[in-house]
């Protein structure tokens, strides 16, 4: 049969013209190769040349951009740039952080002002489309909640009926929690206020009955007041938010770093590659590992980095599993039974082959 002959590479194809081309017959012919894309990176050169990456974060999420009290940032997202500043330029310490609010996070990388947007930011076919951005992959598979004071004694996201719930604007957040609210006929009152810090202050004043946002964001705003335990977060998750850093279109060499960036941590982490045994691991013998740590082949250069680019970014940063045990399991986020384990462990965090 002709359908058997035909690859599954040119079955996508021609499903994809189709789509393009409603209407038109489109017949399999010889399939055809574009070399990738080559050369040097502009975003990457103007990178090396400043000294530093910059990386727009979020103001303030505890576990994963936030500053201490020496202005040191520290977080998931902000190891994630370490971690490519590590590639670039062998040293993690080269960044700059930009903070910024949900609102003004996307101008801010259009315009240049931020080489990367690493700020718990959900990957939606609208802003992957109209904004100009490239996003990377899916660092972390996140979903919408909400969460209460524990003196309320609401059980379930169903209770909110007739309730005031404080949301920021400019987000998924906010369009979820009005699609919810309409599926499942309850009515609230929104209470709207751009600024993190001014949103929390308000849900834990009272001005609002409960605050919804990425479960995730739950978790941190809820570890960072003195008695965690006077806030329930609610069981339901009302949609998918998946996190991955964003970059403006037009560079696909950058943004082939930044992806491959998360796929390396990935990788490390599934061979047993840590921060503390790195360098003994040069000396494993598996083709695969020899290819990721840049003791054989050229993955480092085809990327536009040095070819110890992961040695590089394990010893100073760590492996994925490093990273969030440091930023996020303190806020009691867990991998085990989550989307956010690896692929190995039941998880969706799934690396293609480094070679």
């Amino acid at each position: 049969m002709l359908t058997s002959a035909i690859g599954g590479a040119t079955l996508g194809c021609l499903a994809l013209a189709a789509a393009i081309l409603p209407g038109t017959l489109v017949t399999a012919g010889p399939a055809w190769a574009q070399a990738p894309a080559s050369g040097s990176s502009p975003t990457i050169d103007a990178i090396r040349a400043r000294g530093q990456l910059i990386c727009g974060v979020n103001s303030g999420l505890a576990g994963f951009s936030a500053p201490d009290a020496q202005g040191r940032w520290t977080g998931f997202d902000v190891d994630f740039c370490r971690a490519i500043a590590a590639a670039i330029f062998g040293d993690a310490s080269k960044v700059r952080y930009v903070p910024l609010t949900a609102q003004s996070r996307f101008t801010a990388l259009q315009s240049g002002e931020v080489d990367i947007l690493s700020r718990n930011t959900t990957w939606t076919l609208s802003r992957d489309t109209s904004l100009g951005l490239d996003f990377g992959a899916i660092t972390f598979f996140d979903g919408q909640g909400f969460m209460v004071k524990k003196s309320a004694g609401v059980n379930s996201a169903r209770e909110l009926g007739g309730a005031t719930i404080c949301v920021q604007p400019g987000t998924t957040t906010e369009q979820n929690l009005t699609d919810w609210a309409r599926a499942s006929n309850i009515q609230f009152t929104p209470v709207v206020i751009e600024r993190l810090e001014e949103l929390v202050g308000a849900f834990i004043a009272g001005r609002c009955d409960a605050y919804t946002t990425d479960s995730s964001g739950l978790a941190a705003t809820r570890s960072a007041q003195s008695n965690p335990n006077d806030y329930v977060i609610l069981p339901e998750l009302i949609s998918k938010e998946p996190l991955a850093p964003a970059v403006r279109q037009g560079d696909a060499r950058f943004a082939d770093l930044v992806r491959w960036t998360h796929f390396a941590m990935l990788t490390a982490e599934e061979f047993g590659i840590t921060s503390q045994n790195v360098t003994q691991m040069l000396n494993d013998p598996r083709p695969d590992v020899q290819r990721l740590l840049g003791k054989n082949g050229d993955l480092g250069k085809m990327l536009g980095v040095d070819n110890a680019w992961v040695v590089k970014i394990v010893q100073q940063v760590g492996n994925y599993g490093e990273v969030f045990q440091r930023n996020l399991a303190p806020l009691g986020l867990r991998r085990e039974g989550n989307p956010n384990a690896l692929w190995t462990k039941g998880g969706l965090q799934y690396a293609p082959p480094l070679r």
